[in-house]
Formats: C-alpha cells, sequence, structure tokens
C-alpha cells in the first residue's frame, strides 16, 4: 500500500486512473463524484452493495486525528483558551469534510485491494 497513491487518488491495480472524478468547478463544500470502475484496468472500485459501509469508520478516525493534532497545536504551541480551540476545530471538521470524504473511500479501497487475485 503506497501512501502517495493513496494520496493522489489512484486506482490501486493500474495506478494511473483517479478514483474520483472532478466535473467542472471543484467546489470546498461539493461531494466529488466516484468512478465505478477504473477507465484503464476496469477495477470495480465497490466490491459489493454498502461496501463504503467501513468508510465512515476510517474518516472517524481522521477526523479524530486532525482534532486531536490542532488541539494541540492550539493549546500547547499557542495557548489559546477552551472556547477558541473548539471553534478552530468545529472549523477544520467543516473545511476537511470533502477531503476526508474522499481519503477514506481511498484508503478503503486500498485496505481491500488484493494483488494476487487482480
Amino acid at each position: 500500500m503506497s501512501i502517495f497513491s493513496i494520496a493522489k487518488g489512484v486506482c490501486p491495480k493500474c495506478k494511473s486512473q483517479k478514483i474520483f472524478n472532478y466535473r467542472g468547478n471543484l467546489l470546498l463544500f461539493k461531494i466529488p463524484k466516484m468512478d465505478t470502475s477504473c477507465k484503464k484496468c476496469n477495477f470495480l472500485f465497490e466490491k459489493e452493495s454498502g461496501f463504503f459501509f467501513g468508510a465512515m469508520f476510517v474518516s472517524y478516525a481522521l477526523i479524530v486525528a486532525e482534532a486531536v493534532a490542532l488541539f494541540i497545536i492550539l493549546n500547547v504551541f499557542f495557548s489559546l483558551g477552551f472556547i477558541k480551540t473548539f471553534i478552530g476545530i468545529i472549523i477544520l471538521v467543516t473545511l476537511a469534510g470533502t477531503i476526508n470524504y474522499r481519503l477514506s473511500r481511498v484508503i478503503w479501497i486500498y485496505l481491500f485491494y488484493d494483488k494476487k487475485n487482480s
């Protein structure tokens, strides 16, 4: 599992096509559209109905990690109060929502990619 491939959001099999396609303007709060399969190697991204249910837990873990990191940065290094730190965490979670959505699905696909059976 390559961290660079996950960060780029490319197919785990051919590593050349993007999993999400962005049509038009990429808005911050617009949920990106995911292709059903790779256009180059026909790798199916969704193995079965409800496959991405587990990606919610990956997204939750990402949000917790981001919130803890921001809490440490704002509280320890900048000595901000609880309210300002809380507002900063809420802003981070809101702005990183679509990024976490995309990243959690890509991580979930890579977790269940089997190189032997592909």
